[in-house]
């Protein structure tokens, strides 16, 4: 483990460099050396954006996933297809809590309920050169009728919801057909404990 800490790090200089629906900073900085004093100062770009909130919903009466599709920007030059199978997720708002958020989104995106949510993790999916952290989470939810197609319009969200069971989710995982960080960290979760979420589920809603 690491002694450094915030004041380890010098930030000599923060430009902007970009200023759109997110943010680039470049920042000229140095840091301290495992070895001891000061290193070089170093010009990097920082790609500030919200944090993120994910959620897995859960069915545990049926053993099943409510997974969403998109397409992905990111996704266009590196993927046969830029359509990804994902969670539901969403950004934060000003004064909202990560509930709050995963609501909302389940809402927007799904159509969703959320009845019980479970933390699993917090996490920096990329941070060497973005500040974004995403609070992940397992929903349950009721999956009768779920499906369809959903998203803001005003936002130009075209999102087709499926519900999966969970070992078409674990096959898909495995056949990287999932290949998104968030989903693959809640799949993995949900195989340690799902079975206790389907112990303490109770009787259906």
């Amino acid at each position: 483990m690491t002694d450094f800490n915030q004041q380890d790090v010098e930030i000599l200089r923060r430009e902007p460099g970009f200023r759109g629906f997110y943010r680039l900073d470049v920042l000229t900085l140095r840091h301290r050396l495992f070895a001891g004093g000061w290193g070089p100062e170093l010009r990097r770009e920082l790609f500030v954006r919200p944090d993120a909130v994910c959620v897995l919903p859960y069915d545990p009466w049926q053993d099943a996933l409510v997974l969403v599709e998109q397409m992905r920007v990111g996704a266009l030059d590196k993927r046969a297809s830029p359509w990804m199978l994902e969670l539901v997720a969403g950004l934060f708002d000003a004064d909202e809590s990560a509930e709050q958020v995963a609501h909302r989104e389940a809402q927007e995106e799904a159509g969703l309920q959320l009845l019980q949510l479970t933390p699993i993790t917090r996490y920096f999916p990329s941070p060497g050169g973005s500040n974004e952290q995403v609070h992940l989470y397992c929903a349950t939810v009721d999956s009768r009728g779920v499906g369809g197609v959903h998203g803001l319009a005003e936002e130009g969200e075209d999102i087709r919801v499926s519900v999966l069971s969970r070992s078409e989710a674990l096959q898909a995982l495995e056949q990287g057909r999932i290949d998104n960080a968030a989903s693959i960290i809640a799949l993995q979760w949900l195989e340690l404990h799902g079975q206790r979420l389907r112990e303490q589920a109770g009787p259906r809603p």
